[in-house]
């Protein structure tokens, strides 16, 4: 699969990654990011192609070069967005085991936290940024 702009692998049913895909698309310096939730075909054919694990729990960013998930994922994403979010994209400079250890807290509890949509389901994109999102 040719990645001609990054892709943002989510899951689709989680309320806090649905949520945060908004939070993205309202604060990015221009549109860039493309989105796919792990349970579309788009999302698990990249996690075929990078070996992705099925009960995948992280954000995971896909770029030309390669991906990266979690909290690594998020500060990279970080640069593509407005200040001060753009602010927090040199962090992952900083050692990631601390970072990775409270994403992963997080993420645990997710659904406990926030729900989760029931079948599965997406939301429907905004008008005009439908392209935005790989099915």
């Amino acid at each position: 699969m040719n990645i001609p702009r990054p892709i943002l692998l989510y899951d689709g049913p989680c309320t806090l990654c649905q949520r945060s895909v908004r939070f993205i698309l309202k604060r990015e310096k221009a549109s860039v990011l493309s989105f796919a939730s792990l349970q579309s075909e788009v999302g698990r054919e990249l996690q075929q192609k990078y070996a992705l694990p099925d009960d995948l729990d992280a954000v995971v960013l896909v770029k030309e070069e390669g991906i990266t998930w979690g909290s690594d994922a998020a500060f990279r994403i970080c640069a593509y967005l407005k200040a001060p979010w753009s602010w927090f994209h040199p962090w992952r400079h900083l050692p990631s085991a601390p970072f990775q250890a409270m994403y992963r807290f997080v993420a645990k509890r997710r659904t406990k936290w926030f729900g989760r949509e029931e079948n599965d389901a997406c939301p429907i994109p905004a008008p005009g940024q439908a392209d935005r999102f790989l099915g």
